[in-house]
């Protein structure tokens, strides 16, 4: 696996924002099958950080029930959302990610 395909995007919301000013953590979207060695070194590698710590956590997809109303008709329809993966990374004093200028 390579460092692209083991983060997929950076979490932006302000929970997120205020740990990385405050704790200097930051939080990634990763790869389900990714492990906290490989989301350290691909952090590392892409923006050439220091990382301190990875904590990770596991999302299950949830099930979805839609409702269109389409000349007339009712359709309802239901799917799932699939599941994901986030990683918090902390990373070493000193060492900093702008994500909002476009780094990433």
């Amino acid at each position: 696996m390579s460092k692209t395909d083991t983060i997929l995007n950076p979490i932006l919301s302000e929970k997120s924002h205020s740990m990385s000013e405050q704790h200097n953590k930051y939080v990634f979207k990763v790869a389900k099958n990714s492990n906290k060695l490989q989301i350290k070194e691909s952090i590392e590698k892409r923006f050439d950080v220091k990382v301190s710590k990875v904590s990770t956590m596991n999302f299950k997809g949830k099930n979805k029930n839609i409702t269109i109303k389409s000349d007339g008709h009712v359709i309802r329809t239901s799917g799932k959302r699939s599941s994901w993966k986030k990683a918090i990374v902390t990373l070493s004093e000193g060492n900093k990610i702008n994500l909002v200028e476009g780094e990433f």
